[in-house]
Formats: structure tokens, sequence, C-alpha cells
């Protein structure tokens, strides 16, 4: 038996089976701050007649016509300009491991660069598709550092540029001409991953119309349906088409779709849920401002960022007192002693809080 797995396991690429893979940490009985979810659930009503809804599915057939009419729902609520395309993804994660396929060169040295710190699966990506993943520090307040951007856009030759928009684990907005000019000077594709767009309050759709290179990347889950797993990748419609080829038949369960057109018909149920949360933020940054040894990073989304005296110990403090967040610090030098606060609903906003104080005092 031994002798048969171990000849199994060499049939992995060694780089595969060194990995560490994504971590997902146990949230039981904890309140759940650590993954910038929407806290909130549809209305009573609502749930029933989602439920109803997908009842009447016909799980029994492949995803048809109604994937092809959850594309175009989404192409209307993002007001997509004529003559661009949008595709559906399970979730981003899976769109950006499909545009690393569609760059992969077998024999050639391909670069993908990106901001660090950043969203860990643009590296992650790049990596399973043994693409060279390239990290350009920010500033020490987050902020791109455009010399160094453009330097190194120079030197790679990049076949793809992420742009985070805002950034995470930063939540920022960057500078747009900065941006404006990252695009136009890089060779090849600029993709603005809009994750966080329902909290912000700018969005780089007019960046796209003006530069053929640039796409822009969004998911449902920040939106309300974290547990749907549906993004969404737009641009110019021939680069959409050619990415296209390389998405799964049916990467887009019937269910999924239905949850996904229910929720765009009642989008202004999640643009309230949205406008609380973005309201809550403010809130929640006003009260973190009191708080001794903490500070607190500008949020454009519906996350905030705080540097602590010592992030270990604080992040072990809260979960102790039932309240999970997310610990950053290990993840860049610029993330020294900070952690990763998801802004919740009043409530737990209030319970985070007082662990915080209790903790910090």
């Amino acid at each position: 038996m031994k002798a048969a797995l171990d000849r199994a396991l060499n049939t992995l690429r060694a780089d595969v089976r060194a990995m560490r893979a994504y971590q997902v940490h146990p949230a039981a009985g904890l309140i759940k701050l650590d993954a910038m979810e929407n806290p909130y659930r549809l209305p009573e009503a609502l749930q029933q007649a989602l439920g109803e809804r997908l009842g009447r599915v016909a799980i029994n057939r492949y995803p048809g016509e109604r994937t092809g009419e959850l594309a175009r729902a989404l192409a209307a609520h993002a007001k997509l300009p004529e003559g661009q395309g949008l595709m559906l993804g399970n979730g981003s994660d899976e769109l950006i491991s499909l545009l690393a396929m569609a760059v992969c060169r077998p024999g050639e040295r391909v670069a993908v660069l990106a901001p660090l710190p950043g969203f860990v699966m643009y590296e992650l990506s790049s990596k399973y598709q043994h693409l060279d993943f390239v990290g350009v520090p920010l500033t020490p307040d987050f902020e791109l550092d455009e010399a160094a951007m453009l330097a190194a856009i120079e030197r790679e030759r990049p076949a793809i540029v992420y742009l985070a928009y805002p950034n995470n684990p930063t939540a920022n907005l960057w500078d747009e001409a900065v941006i404006e000019r990252i695009a136009a000077a890089s060779p090849g594709l600029v993709v603005i991953d809009e994750a966080y767009q329902p909290f912000a309050e700018r969005d780089a759709m007019g960046l796209m119309a003006r530069h053929a290179n640039v796409l822009i990347m969004r998911t449902m889950s920040k939106f309300g349906l974290a547990g749907v797993r549906i993004g969404y990748l737009m641009g110019h419609a021939e680069l959409i088409g050619h990415i296209d080829k390389l998405r799964p038949p049916y990467n887009i369960s019937v269910l999924n779709a239905e949850a996904g057109l229910f929720a765009l018909e009642h989008a202004e149920v999640y643009e309230r849920q949205a406008a609380e949360l973005r309201a809550e933020r403010e809130r929640l940054q006003a009260a973190l401002k009191t708080l001794p040894g903490v500070t607190s990073f500008p949020s454009q989304g519906n996350m905030i960022l705080v540097r602590v005296p010592d992030a270990d110990a604080l992040h072990a403090e809260l979960k102790s007192r039932g309240v999970l967040v997310k610990n950053v610090s290990g993840m860049h030098p610029l993330l020294a002693r900070c952690l990763r606060l998801t802004v919740g609903t009043p409530d737990e906003n209030a319970v985070m809080l007082e662990a915080l104080r209790a903790a910090l005092t």
C-alpha cells in the first residue's frame, strides 16, 4: 500500500505537493467577521419565495438558457456599454484561474503582476499555471507606488496586471489617474477586481470604455450571495469571447443561476443592505478611533484594516470572546500588527467593539 501511494504521489507536481492550501477557518459558535460577507439574510417572505422558486427548477437537466439570462441580467445591472461582453464564473476565483490559463504559453516565461499586499488568489492561480508572479509593494500608507509599478511593467512586460479596487485587505481605493497611466503602459490585460464595488464611491467602468485591454471583474458574493458562487468578467466583446472558450460548459448550476436572477429582481433589497453596511462602516470607524492603541485605515469596502499593539494576541483574545476576525499580520511586512475587521450588523459590531475595549484596556 505504501509503495503504491508513493508512486501515486509522485505523479503529482512537486510544486503542488509543496503548496499550502487556501485556509478557511472554522467559525461555528462565533460571530463571523473574517470574510467580508454580507451579514444580512433575505426577509422571511423573500426567503420563502426563493425556496418555492428553487423547488420548481429542473435539476435533472444541465444548465442551459437560464445561465444566459443571468449573464444578460448582470450586464443590464452593471449598465454594460454596447460592444462589451460578459462571462460568468464560479465565483471570481474561477475567473482568475481562467485568465491564467488564457495567457499561459508552455515553454515561455509569462509574468503576472499585482501590488502587494493584495488578494492571494492572483499569486496562487499564477503558480498553478507556472506563470511568474511579480508583486510590487504598496507605499507605507497602502497607495500604489506608481514609479515602481511602471518600472515593473516596463521590465516584466506582464500578460496580466491585477488591481483590486477597493483593495483587499487594505480596503482603500487608489488614485484614478495612476490607474489610468498603468492601464496605458501595460502591454497585456489589466484586470480591475471590483469585488467590493457595492460599498465603494466609484468604479472603473469609464476606464474600461477608454482602454480595450481593461477588464472588470465583479462578484455577487459581496452583493449578498457568497454561498451562491457567481462571479462575472466584463470587457471588450472579442477579448471576453476568447477567454470564455476556457470556461467549463456548465460551471454555473441551475440553482445558482436561479438564485442570482431572483436576487437581481430584488436588487433594491440588497442595495438597502449595502447602504446600511456603508453607514455602519462609518459608525465603526468613529468608534475605533476612541480605542487605545488602535489605528484604523480608510475604507471603501465592507471591511476595515486596523493596526494594533499585538495582532496575534488580540486575534486570540477576540476569538475567546466569541468574535472571529482576520489576522493579516503575517501576510506581508506592510501589514505588521494588522487585523482586518468585516463590517457586520449593528449588534455584531457592538459585540466586537465591546470585546476590543475589554481586550485593549
